[in-house]
């Protein structure tokens, strides 16, 4: 078989990296945190290599050139028309989800989310004053595999509760593995609707779906939303700190905008503009690899739990590349599980309370952005350790 671009063992320990230096062994194969350990795209490589190489990194602007790569990127992509006054910048996905939740509520308000969900959501929530609202996913079966639906009647409930002013989407759904369907996406929109619950989208996966996915923008939905992208996840550019709210909405963008600089989240680095406008301009095809490479990596995962870890199941994974998986039949708790797998088979992986104490319970999530073979040696570990847990 041909070796893929992304079977290339990066080494990435001693790099003051979050994944592999904050690890308490020195041979931990890290699948827990949200980074890829692939090589950026060579357009974008090479975009930074020439920025790097002029020497000069002060203060900057956001040429025009980075809107249009923006706009058509998404026209392009996902036929999304996107006006240029609508696009807001800021650092990444977490310091917009805090200044849009900061400039649509006020504190005491309730803002509803599907759980389990990301965990940052949680915080930032709850770090502008707001509560959190939880309506959790329901498990159902989507072609022959487990998979998660809404609750429909409890989340109409909860956004007409008469404090929930805003709904903070995950789409693609970290950690469940979702890519909401249009008709989902529109029924969402009209129950918020109904109860003048303001709709916000965490985008930040949108480019990472499995084959036979589509993904949909919400702003395909309706202009009366919020929409926060970036391509960092994508692109794996995530130290880079570069991300966009799209806001059609003058007043809210307004709001939006003071938000932003409350927070002093305001100004962008050279490197974050350059890169994005390689990733959208230049780096579509690397982009396409990538998911069949991620796809065949969910494949070999699910073969490997079938023939070696009967008491796991593998959830259906529609986009992301953070499986979900239901570990409850092993009888453990799963902080426990992740300790025992740390300590014991030195493998890293998150346990499902992280996104929810109680919808996360008897799961864990796994990152599977990695070659080939550090993922499967990461699974044989697990395997042969779980014997002696």
């Amino acid at each position: 078989m041909e070796k893929s671009i992304f079977d290339e063992q990066v080494c990435r320990r001693g790099t003051n990296c979050v994944k592999w230096d904050e690890c308490p062994y020195d041979d931990v194969i890290p699948l827990w945190v949200a980074d890829m350990d692939f090589r950026v795209a060579p357009a974008i490589q090479r975009a930074l290599e020439e920025r790097v190489a002029h020497g000069v990194f002060g203060y900057n602007i956001v040429p025009e050139s980075y809107y249009e790569a923006v706009i058509g990127w998404f026209r392009r992509r996902h036929q999304w028309e996107i006006r240029r006054d609508a696009i807001l910048y800021t650092t990444a996905v977490v310091p917009a989800m805090s200044c849009v939740i900061k400039a649509l509520t006020m504190p005491g308000e309730k803002v509803l989310i599907l759980s389990p969900a990301y965990n940052c959501f949680f915080s930032s929530i709850r770090n502008n004053g707001c509560e959190v609202l939880e309506s959790s996913l329901l498990r159902c079966q989507r072609n022959n595999q487990d998979s998660f639906t809404v609750d429909w009647q409890d989340f109409e409930a909860k956004c007409a509760d008469e404090k929930t002013t805003l709904f903070l989407l995950c789409n693609p759904h970290n950690p469940c593995g979702r890519v909401w369907t249009r008709q989902e996406l529109q029924q969402m929109y009209d129950i918020c609707q109904r109860h003048d619950v303001t709709v916000v989208s965490d985008e930040i996966h949108c480019e990472l779906t499995m084959p036979g996915q589509c993904f949909v923008p919400f702003g395909t939905i309706t202009d009366r939303c919020v929409v926060m992208n970036s391509p960092s996840k994508n692109f794996n550019t995530a130290g880079l700190q570069i991300a966009n709210i799209i806001c059609s909405d003058p007043a809210w963008r307004r709001r939006i905008d003071r938000a932003i600089n409350i927070n002093e989240v305001c100004d962008v680095n050279p490197f974050g503009i350059v890169a994005l406008q390689a990733a959208y301009n230049e780096s579509e095809e690397w982009l396409d690899q990538l998911c069949q490479y991620l796809w065949e990596n969910y494949r070999a995962l699910c073969a490997f739990a079938e023939a070696h870890l009967p008491q796991w199941r593998v959830c259906r994974l529609e986009g992301t590349y953070l499986p979900w998986v239901d570990v409850s039949a092993m009888g453990m708790p799963v902080d426990q599980l992740a300790d025992r797998l740390l300590d014991k088979a030195h493998v890293w992986v998150n346990p499902g309370t992280m996104y929810g104490p109680q919808s996360g319970q008897g799961y864990l999530r796994l990152n599977i952005a990695c070659p080939r073979s550090q993922l499967m040696e990461g699974l044989q570990r697990i395997a042969d350790a779980l014997p002696h847990l």
